[in-house]
């Protein structure tokens, strides 16, 4: 491959576009789970890169929830110092490789990015990904300065984006983690949620390593609240411990016949098809019935996922169906551009109202009505009225209820003096101290589900502030 000449360099820094992500063919990529964004070449990396300003305000640096430096991470794949960079990213984020894929970048360092003013900003997580990639391509892992081991015990329950980030930063500081998990294998979301389109698992293998490799142990199949409580952590020897189990917990509409066969929470579909193996079946024996035709209601990251996976599937038609509008859909703009090259079809501002079924209590129809936006509601979002008179049915074999998800109250009802919020969240402060002294929480467990990244400045917000409550006890 060849590099790009200084002269080829120079014009990209005029460059008002970023480097397009290469990706498989829509038509092509609809038949198989492998992953769709190709990555960046070094050739698109080094041109995408020239276009950094390097401003030494960082005006970007502000938009990330871990707080990475990116103009000196940049600054290393510019002077093609590859593993340097990742070595910059890896000084506060654990999970580089994963972020770089799955992060809504659009909506946090990038849109602080001054090359945005006039023109797109820098594609500051395909650049990040190409750092991260590059370094495990060439099996050369950097591991950063760990303190030296202090013997004080601190437990993670959970081993998603909060619970990892927050034990590597602990790691790193000298501290003896051990996080627990209770399914059998580590990552949480990252494993059973995100499919292998999008994040393939290796890759979250991989930097589930890399944080063993800072010296955590991590524990599968032990279910804190059930296997053991918090307060038996304590008893253990556990001078901290950090709470970051997620939200598992299905939301259902509520509406006639959501217990109909052929109906699936997002949840339950994903975690069929990612964590078991469901699109590997029979190789892997977790079946996953779609049927011709498959509706998902809600338009999140979790709806888009589902709705794609439906299609690779086998369901020949696949349907969005959500209250609102386009503008108001909280799925990443690249995740509905994909979806719509993959055929997904959108019924916007179209309200579920029922499922009906057939005499084997089968899924055949969802029913629906046509909506309106009316006035902002509690959260500034437009309200949608249902227009009467309005109601049509979609035939269909298989619903996926992709509306949202909940924390699982075990651990707050097994753990006394542990304040909880209205929908079952653990209450915490910006650095995630609860109610409870020596416990911490943060991530989906807090603030009901959200991103990756944010769970992510969670845990490593914790992690801080558990090291200096450690500090002072």
């Amino acid at each position: 491959m060849q590099l790009p000449s200084a002269e080829e360099l120079k014009k990209a820094i005029k460059n008002t576009q970023k480097k397009p992500m290469p990706s498989q063919n829509a038509k092509e990529r609809v038949n198989n789970f492998n992953e769709v964004a190709l990555g960046y070449t070094e050739e698109d990396a080094l041109l995408e890169a020239a276009r950094c300003l390097g401003c030494k305000t960082e005006e970007c640096r502000q938009g990330c929830p871990v707080d990475i430096a990116i103009p000196d991470f940049i600054k290393k794949i510019k002077e093609r110092d590859y593993v340097a960079a990742a070595l910059k990213i890896k000084e506060t984020s654990s999970l580089p490789a994963i972020c770089g894929r799955v992060c809504p970048q659009e909506s946090q360092c990038e849109q602080y990015c001054v090359r945005g003013k006039k023109g797109e900003p820098v594609g500051i997580g395909r650049l990040e990904r190409f750092a991260a990639d590059y370094e495990r391509a060439q099996g050369a892992i950097e591991i950063p300065d760990i303190a030296p081991a202090n013997g004080i015990k601190v437990a993670i329950v959970g081993s998603g984006p909060a619970g990892l980030t927050c034990a590597g930063e602990l790691a790193k500081l000298g501290y003896s983690v051990t996080i627990f998990e209770a399914l059998h294998v580590a990552g949480g979301v990252l494993m059973y949620g995100i499919p292998e389109f999008r994040l393939p698992k290796d890759i979250v293998q991989a930097d589930i390593d890399y944080v063993r490799q800072l010296g955590v142990d991590i524990q599968a199949n032990v279910i804190i609240g059930r296997t053991m409580k918090v307060d038996e952590l304590m008893e253990q020897g556990y001078k901290a411990i950090f709470i970051g189990t997620g939200a598992g917990l299905p939301n259902f509409m509520g509406i006639p016949g959501e217990n109909l066969n052929g109906v699936y929470s997002a949840n339950e579909f994903l975690t069929r098809v990612n964590l078991m193996k469901g699109y590997r079946f029979p190789e892997y024996l977790t079946p996953v019935r779609i049927g011709k035709r498959a509706a998902i209601l809600g338009a999140g990251n979790v709806a888009m996922d589902s709705a794609r996976c439906a299609k690779r599937l086998g369901a020949e038609e696949v349907y969005i169906v959500y209250r609102r509008s386009e503008k108001e859909m909280p799925a990443r703009a690249e995740e509905v551009e994909h979806a719509r090259e993959e055929g997904i079809h959108f019924h916007l501002l179209t309200q579920p109202v029922e499922i009906q079924g057939d005499e084997q209590n089968w899924v055949r129809e969802l029913v629906c009505v046509k909506c309106e936006l009316g006035e902002p509601d509690a959260s500034g979002r437009r309200s949608p009225i249902n227009i009467p008179g309005s109601e049509y049915g979609i035939p269909v074999d298989t619903v996926v209820v992709a509306i949202g998800q909940s924390p699982n109250p075990l651990i707050q009802t097994t753990t006394q003096g542990l304040n909880t919020g209205r929908y079952g969240t653990i209450e915490a402060d910006s650095d995630g101290q609860t109610s409870r002294m020596g416990i911490f929480a943060g991530g989906d467990i807090v603030t009901g589900a959200a991103t990756v990244i944010l769970a992510m400045g969670a845990g490593r917000k914790a992690a801080a502030a558990m090291h200096k409550y450690l500090k002072n006890v």
